[in-house]
């Protein structure tokens, strides 16, 4: 982990490649979605309703990998989960990202109901963020989180209802 300048308070522009590897985890089911051939795969085949809702999320979610993986406190370690909080707020991003999986577990496997895909597939991505926000007690990563699991909430609620 490096930290190139002070930003604010304790948070520095730097550069934290674990943060590259999380995004990476948590894109594996797109990575291997061709591999299941699936018949119907409604998620990527939604139909647009709001084009202010999909600039807002895309640029959201840009918005959260920059910051998870560029803004790093001071007194960071690579990898910490030492203190209480740090403990709490890993054992969440890790439950996040399982239930994530085993949503698109169901998914692949064809079950794919609207609870399934707003609980697991659109709701547990932006909450992996907020949580990874508040592990690393970088907090403008965790609103930033907070704001896109809203939108990202809604504009696919949007495209799934339609």
């Amino acid at each position: 982990m490096f930290r190139f300048f002070k930003l604010f308070g304790s948070q520095y522009v730097g550069f934290w490649f674990i943060g590259l590897l999380l995004f990476a985890v948590q894109e594996i089911p797109y990575m291997v979605m061709p591999l299941f051939h699936l018949k119907q795969n409604p998620i990527m085949n939604m139909t647009e309703t709001s084009k202010a809702l999909d600039i807002c999320e895309k640029l959201l979610g840009l918005l959260c990998i920059a910051l998870m993986t560029f803004i790093v406190r001071k007194d960071s370690k690579l990898l910490s989960i030492s203190s209480g909080s740090e403990r709490l707020f890993f054992a969440l991003t890790a439950a996040v990202l399982l239930l994530n999986f085993i949503g698109w577990g169901f998914y692949f496997a064809g079950h794919q109901s609207f609870f399934v895909m707003m609980f697991f597939i659109v709701l547990m991505p932006p909450l992996y963020y907020v949580f990874i926000g508040l592990w690393r007690r970088n907090y403008i990563l965790a609103v930033a989180g907070c704001i896109f699991t809203a939108v990202h909430f809604a504009h696919v609620w949007g495209n799934l209802k339609k």
